[in-house]
Protein backbone atom coordinates (compact mmCIF):
# COMPACT_ATOMS: atom_id res chain seq x y z
CA UNK A 1 0.00 0.00 0.00
CA UNK A 2 1.85 3.22 -1.25
CA UNK A 3 1.18 6.88 -1.11
CA UNK A 4 -1.58 7.35 -3.70
CA UNK A 5 -4.65 9.30 -4.89
CA UNK A 6 -6.99 8.54 -2.29
CA UNK A 7 -4.08 9.17 0.59
CA UNK A 8 -3.68 12.64 -1.12
CA UNK A 9 -7.19 13.42 -1.81
CA UNK A 10 -8.21 12.40 1.55
CA UNK A 11 -4.94 14.75 3.29
CA UNK A 12 -6.75 18.13 0.91
CA UNK A 13 -10.10 17.11 1.65
CA UNK A 14 -9.68 17.87 5.41
CA UNK A 15 -7.71 20.98 4.57
CA UNK A 16 -10.23 22.48 2.19
CA UNK A 17 -13.12 21.83 5.27
CA UNK A 18 -10.99 22.77 7.91
CA UNK A 19 -9.56 25.78 6.37
CA UNK A 20 -11.91 27.03 3.38
CA UNK A 21 -9.97 29.85 1.24
CA UNK A 22 -6.90 30.06 3.59
CA UNK A 23 -3.76 30.29 2.30
CA UNK A 24 -0.68 28.15 3.49
CA UNK A 25 -3.06 25.55 5.35
CA UNK A 26 -2.85 21.90 5.47
CA UNK A 27 -3.38 18.65 6.57
CA UNK A 28 -1.67 15.39 6.43
CA UNK A 29 -3.39 11.67 5.87
CA UNK A 30 -1.36 8.53 7.17
CA UNK A 31 -2.51 4.68 5.84
CA UNK A 32 -2.39 1.83 8.45
CA UNK A 33 -1.32 -1.52 7.75
CA UNK A 34 -5.42 -2.47 7.70
CA UNK A 35 -6.37 0.49 4.79
CA UNK A 36 -7.83 2.34 7.00
CA UNK A 37 -6.98 6.21 6.76
CA UNK A 38 -6.15 8.60 9.24
CA UNK A 39 -6.44 12.47 8.56
CA UNK A 40 -5.23 15.23 11.07
CA UNK A 41 -3.75 18.55 10.81
CA UNK A 42 -2.01 21.03 13.36
CA UNK A 43 -3.69 23.27 15.61
CA UNK A 44 -3.00 27.21 16.15
CA UNK A 45 -0.83 27.94 19.06
CA UNK A 46 -0.15 31.25 20.48
CA UNK A 47 3.44 29.86 21.05
CA UNK A 48 5.07 28.81 18.40
CA UNK A 49 7.98 27.29 20.04
CA UNK A 50 4.78 24.34 20.75
CA UNK A 51 3.42 23.96 17.12
CA UNK A 52 2.87 20.16 16.31
CA UNK A 53 2.87 19.45 12.11
CA UNK A 54 -0.20 18.12 10.48
CA UNK A 55 1.08 13.88 10.69
CA UNK A 56 1.25 14.18 14.46
CA UNK A 57 -2.58 13.56 15.37
CA UNK A 58 -2.80 10.82 12.93
CA UNK A 59 0.89 9.22 14.08
CA UNK A 60 -1.13 9.05 17.84
CA UNK A 61 -4.03 8.24 16.79
CA UNK A 62 -2.51 5.66 15.15
CA UNK A 63 -0.31 4.43 18.06
CA UNK A 64 -3.31 4.17 20.13
CA UNK A 65 -5.25 2.16 17.93
CA UNK A 66 -2.22 -0.48 17.70
CA UNK A 67 -2.05 0.29 14.09
CA UNK A 68 1.11 0.38 12.03
CA UNK A 69 1.30 3.02 9.57
CA UNK A 70 2.78 2.40 6.13
CA UNK A 71 2.48 5.84 4.48
CA UNK A 72 2.07 9.13 5.05
CA UNK A 73 1.20 12.35 2.78
CA UNK A 74 1.18 16.07 3.98
CA UNK A 75 0.00 19.13 1.97
CA UNK A 76 -0.37 22.73 1.70
CA UNK A 77 -3.07 24.89 -0.07
CA UNK A 78 -0.36 27.38 -2.15
CA UNK A 79 -1.66 31.00 -1.90
CA UNK A 80 -2.57 32.24 -5.09
CA UNK A 81 -4.80 29.40 -6.26
CA UNK A 82 -1.46 27.55 -6.50
CA UNK A 83 -2.75 24.26 -5.86
CA UNK A 84 -2.30 21.85 -3.08
CA UNK A 85 1.49 20.95 -2.57
CA UNK A 86 2.87 18.05 -1.30
CA UNK A 87 5.45 18.55 1.50
CA UNK A 88 7.85 15.69 2.64
CA UNK A 89 7.77 14.79 6.11
CA UNK A 90 9.95 16.71 8.22
CA UNK A 91 12.83 15.44 10.02
CA UNK A 92 10.52 15.31 13.37
CA UNK A 93 8.17 13.41 11.60
CA UNK A 94 10.56 11.35 9.84
CA UNK A 95 11.10 10.34 13.38
CA UNK A 96 7.80 9.52 14.37
CA UNK A 97 7.78 7.60 11.03
CA UNK A 98 10.48 5.45 11.56
CA UNK A 99 8.99 4.12 14.62
CA UNK A 100 6.85 2.49 12.44
CA UNK A 101 9.89 1.05 9.93
CA UNK A 102 12.18 2.20 7.12
CA UNK A 103 9.82 1.37 4.91
CA UNK A 104 6.88 3.18 5.67
CA UNK A 105 6.24 5.40 2.36
CA UNK A 106 5.91 9.03 2.07
CA UNK A 107 4.82 11.49 -0.74
CA UNK A 108 7.76 13.48 -1.72
CA UNK A 109 7.19 16.52 -4.31
CA UNK A 110 8.58 16.50 -7.87
CA UNK A 111 11.13 18.63 -8.23
CA UNK A 112 9.69 20.71 -11.03
CA UNK A 113 5.97 20.84 -9.74
CA UNK A 114 5.14 20.01 -5.82
CA UNK A 115 1.86 19.82 -6.86
CA UNK A 116 3.36 16.64 -8.03
CA UNK A 117 4.41 13.59 -5.76
CA UNK A 118 6.84 10.48 -5.72
CA UNK A 119 6.33 7.88 -3.33
CA UNK A 120 9.92 7.01 -1.40
CA UNK A 121 10.38 4.58 1.64
CA UNK A 122 11.61 6.55 4.64
CA UNK A 123 15.21 4.30 4.09
CA UNK A 124 15.49 6.57 0.50
CA UNK A 125 14.23 9.73 1.94
CA UNK A 126 17.02 9.26 4.78
CA UNK A 127 19.35 7.43 3.74
CA UNK A 128 22.02 8.11 6.70
CA UNK A 129 19.49 7.98 9.55
CA UNK A 130 21.11 7.08 12.90
CA UNK A 131 19.59 3.51 13.51
CA UNK A 132 20.82 2.16 9.66
CA UNK A 133 23.84 1.20 11.52
CA UNK A 134 21.12 -1.87 13.09
CA UNK A 135 20.92 -4.86 10.83
CA UNK A 136 16.99 -5.30 9.74
CA UNK A 137 17.03 -8.51 12.68
CA UNK A 138 17.99 -5.99 15.15
CA UNK A 139 15.92 -3.32 14.88
CA UNK A 140 15.51 -1.10 17.43
CA UNK A 141 11.75 -1.07 18.19
CA UNK A 142 11.37 -5.06 17.92
CA UNK A 143 12.65 -7.86 16.11
CA UNK A 144 10.18 -6.95 13.15
CA UNK A 145 10.24 -3.48 11.56
CA UNK A 146 6.59 -4.24 10.57
CA UNK A 147 5.28 -4.39 14.47
CA UNK A 148 3.77 -1.60 15.89
CA UNK A 149 6.05 -0.18 17.89
CA UNK A 150 5.53 -0.63 21.72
Amino acid sequence: MSVDQELVDAAIELARTRFPGQDWSGAAALRLDDGEILTSTAPDVPNSAVNLCHETGAICEAFKRGRRVVASVCVTAADGDRGFWILAPCGVCQERLFAYGPDVEVAAPEPTDPRRWRTLRLRDVQPHWFARVFADDVWPFGSDSSESPK
